[in-house]
C-alpha cells in the first residue's frame, strides 16, 4: 500500500520520468531481485540496480531529465553497494544460508571469490567516483576527498583479500559506511 501511495504521489508531484523510474525500481526489486535471492548468487548484482536508483530519482525530480550527473550518481551507488553488501553477507552468511538465500559468501567458504569481487568493485568504484570531476559536477576539493575516501575504502577491502574473516569484513563494512556519505556530502557541497 505504501509503494502504491508513494508512486501515486510521485506521479502527481514530480516529472513522469521520476515516477516511471520509481515504478521500475519497485517492480525490479520485488519481481526480479527478491525471487533471485533463492536462485543465484548474481542476485546481489541485480538488486544493486534498484538500490542505485534513489539518487537518480532525486536528480530527475529536481531537473526533469536524466543527465551525465544522474548516471555518475547511479554508477557510484551501484558499485558501492557490492563491497558493502558482500561484507554484510560474509558476516551473516550462515543466517542467509539457513534462510534459503543464495548469497556468494555462503557458497564461498574460504572467501576467495567474495574477496576478489569486493576488491574489483571497490577499485571500479574509486575510478567511477572521479566522474563528477570529469563532467564538471565537482571540483578539486571533491577530487582530493574522493581520492582520500577511496584509499580509506580500498585498504580494508584488500585486507579482506589477504585474510578473509569477520574482523576484516567488519572493517570493509565500516569503511563503506564512511565512504558513501562522505563522498555524497562532497558532491552536495559542490566542491
Amino acid at each position: 500500500m505504501l509503494a502504491v501511495a508513494s508512486l501515486a504521489l510521485l506521479a502527481t508531484k514530480t516529472p513522469a520520468l521520476t515516477a516511471s523510474l520509481a515504478f521500475f525500481a519497485f517492480a525490479s526489486y520485488l519481481g526480479v531481485y527478491t525471487p533471485l535471492k533463492r536462485v543465484t548468487t548474481l542476485n546481489t548484482f541485480v538488486g544493486a540496480i534498484p538500490g542505485a536508483l534513489p539518487p537518480v530519482l532525486g536528480w530527475t525530480a529536481a531537473r526533469g531529465e536524466l543527465g551525465a550527473g544522474a548516471f555518475a550518481l547511479f554508477a557510484i551507488v551501484y558499485l558501492w553497494q557490492l563491497p558493502h553488501f558482500l561484507a554484510i553477507a560474509w558476516l551473516y552468511r550462515s543466517d542467509y544460508e539457513r534462510g534459503g538465500l543464495v548469497m556468494l559468501p555462503a557458497r564461498d567458504p574460504q572467501g576467495a571469490m567474495t574477496a576478489r569481487q569486493m576488491c574489483v568493485h571497490a577499485v571500479a568504484l574509486c575510478a567511477v567516483s572521479l566522474l563528477p570531476v570529469a563532467i564538471g559536477m565537482a571540483g578539486p576539493v571533491y577530487f582530493a576527498g574522493a581520492v582520500a575516501l577511496g584509499v580509506l575504502f580500498l585498504w580494508p577491502s584488500f585486507r579482506f583479500l589477504r585474510a578473509p574473516g569477520e574482523a576484516n569484513a567488519r572493517r570493509v563494512l565500516l569503511a563503506s559506511l564512511v565512504y558513501l556519505p562522505g563522498l555524497l556530502s562532497l558532491i552536495a557541497l559542490g566542491w
